[in-house]
């Protein structure tokens, strides 16, 4: 189902993360539902900050941070975590905003495919994706964790 989405707000000014927007963005994350007990959101943001092949980038209306997207690559493809869009700020454009935001600066790069994964329960994920032109590929995706854990659902 392909809802309508209001264009953007002029309002929504998007920037690499801060430290100050730390525990804000990780609250946000908690609140979209997008943290797991096996990935402490601290250490995603720190790993994601820490060399030129990702970023995070927040998104703030009125100087409130609002939405947020964890853009990088292995130099190859480029990879898409934690679109988060507060949920009472939904349905304004935002979420299709950071997109933008992390397809441009994946360009920039010089990475030509941007990849994501959706949980194949996520109805709703799968419908935003699809209303802004993404589709789905057919792949089995294997992972191990190298210390030693049990696989994660």
């Amino acid at each position: 189902m392909n809802e309508a989405v209001t264009p953007p707000s002029p309002a929504l000014v998007i920037a690499p993360i801060e430290d100050t927007d730390i525990g804000s963005v990780i609250t946000l994350w908690e609140r979209c539902g997008l943290t797991r007990p096996w990935n402490d959101p601290a250490s995603d943001i720190a790993l994601a900050r820490r060399g030129e092949n990702s970023t995070i980038l927040v998104g703030r209306d009125n100087g409130v941070i609002v939405a947020t997207v964890l853009v990088g690559h292995e130099g190859h493809r480029g990879w898409v975590y934690y679109l988060a869009v507060d949920p009472d700020c939904r349905k304004q454009g935002h979420g299709r905003t950071m997109m933008t935001a992390a397809e441009d600066w994946l360009r920039k790069a010089g990475i030509e495919k941007l990849m994501l994964m959706v949980r194949a329960e996520n109805e709703a994920v799968k419908a935003f994706y699809e209303s802004i032109g993404y589709g789905q590929q057919p792949r089995l995706i294997f992972a191990r964790w190298l210390d030693g854990r049990e696989l994660t659902p």
